[in-house]
C-alpha cells in the first residue's frame, strides 16, 4: 500500500511541474525564449513548433531574435506570431525576425501577479484533490481489510506531510515569480 502513496506523490510532483511550465511562459519584462514555446508555424502544411524551424536567441535583455533555417517561411512565422497571444509585434528584415519586449507597466505587472496567484491557487486545489483521492483510496483499502487501522492512520499522516510539502513548494514558486514580475 505504501507504493500506492508513491503514485499519489508522483501526481503531486506533476502538478508542481505543470505550474512551473506555466510560469516559464509568463514574461517578466525580459526576453525569454520560452514565451514562444506554444507558438506553432504552418510549415509546408504541418503545424510545427517555432523552435523547430529556426534558431531563437536573446541578443539583448529585451530582444528575441528568430533566425529561420528556411528563409521562405519568414512570412509564415510572422503570421504565427501575430496570431499568438504573446502580444508583441514582430519586426522582420526578410531573413531575421526580432521581437522587442517593452517594459512592463505597473498595471500589467499587477495583472500578471493576479494571474500567477490564481494559477498557484488552482494548483493547490489540485494537490488537495489528490490528497483527498489518496485518503479515500486508503480508507477503502482499510474497509476491505487490506490494511490495518494503524496503517491507515500512518498513510493519512504521510499523505498530509506530502501535501504540506508540495503546497509549500507551490507557495515558494508563486512568491518567487511574483518577486520576479514586480522587480523593475
Amino acid at each position: 500500500m505504501y507504493d500506492e502513496l508513491k503514485k499519489y506523490e508522483d501526481k503531486m510532483e506533476k502538478t508542481v511541474q505543470v505550474l512551473e511550465g506555466e510560469f516559464i511562459s509568463i514574461r517578466a519584462g525580459r526576453a525569454n525564449p520560452h514565451v514562444l514555446d506554444k507558438v506553432t508555424v504552418d510549415y509546408y502544411g504541418q503545424p510545427t513548433p517555432l523552435n523547430q524551424v529556426g534558431n531563437i536567441t536573446v541578443p539583448e535583455a529585451r530582444v528575441l531574435m528568430i533566425q529561420p533555417w528556411d528563409v521562405k517561411i519568414v512570412k509564415d512565422i510572422e503570421r504565427a506570431l501575430h496570431a499568438s497571444d504573446i502580444g508583441i509585434t514582430p519586426n522582420s528584415d526578410g531573413k531575421i525576425i526580432r521581437l522587442i519586449f517593452p517594459e512592463l507597466t505597473e498595471e500589467r505587472r499587477l495583472e500578471l501577479t493576479k494571474d500567477i496567484k490564481k494559477k498557484g491557487e488552482e494548483s493547490k486545489i489540485a494537490i488537495r484533490n489528490i490528497r483527498r483521492d489518496a485518503i479515500d483510496h486508503f480508507k477503502r483499502a482499510e474497509k476491505a481489510h487490506e490494511i490495518t487501522e494503524d496503517d491507515l492512520k500512518d498513510l493519512e499522516d504521510q499523505t498530509q506531510k506530502l501535501t504540506d510539502r508540495f503546497i509549500l513548494d507551490l507557495d515558494n514558486h508563486v512568491t518567487n515569480k511574483t518577486k520576479e514580475i514586480m522587480t523593475v
